[in-house]
């Protein structure tokens, strides 16, 4: 079975790296479309490993099992970031071209912190 293993700490930092300069290439053009585009990329790879992990088999499955649940948390806590990269952008977006956001998305997290 092959795995995109993003629990590799190489994957992992090539990973993380590609998502900032997404959310900060979005909050250069003033368009939430990039960090948009890494968050559908980590929904899909959630769905993919879910499917892994749903179809193992009895042979290897403690190995496989333990490397897609890891792959699966390490995929959350991405779409975690992304989200909330995604959130800023789009709120600097709307700032910039002076359209109204529809419900102020980061302002609840402000406030709280």
């Amino acid at each position: 079975m092959f795995i995109i293993d993003v629990t590799n700490p190489l994957t992992l930092i090539l990973l993380l790296t590609a998502t900032v300069l997404l959310i900060f290439l979005g909050k250069e053009i003033k368009r939430p479309y990039a960090p948009a585009f890494a968050l559908a990329i980590f929904l899909v790879f959630v769905v993919i490993h879910s499917v892994q992990l749903a179809s193992l088999n009895s042979v290897n499955s403690e190995i496989y099992k333990s490397t897609l649940l890891g792959c699966i948390t390490v995929d959350l806590i991405m779409i975690f970031i992304t989200f909330f990269g995604y959130l800023w952008v789009d709120d600097i977006a709307c700032r910039f071209y002076k359209k109204k956001s529809i419900d102020n998305s980061l302002d609840w997290f402000w406030k709280q912190v």
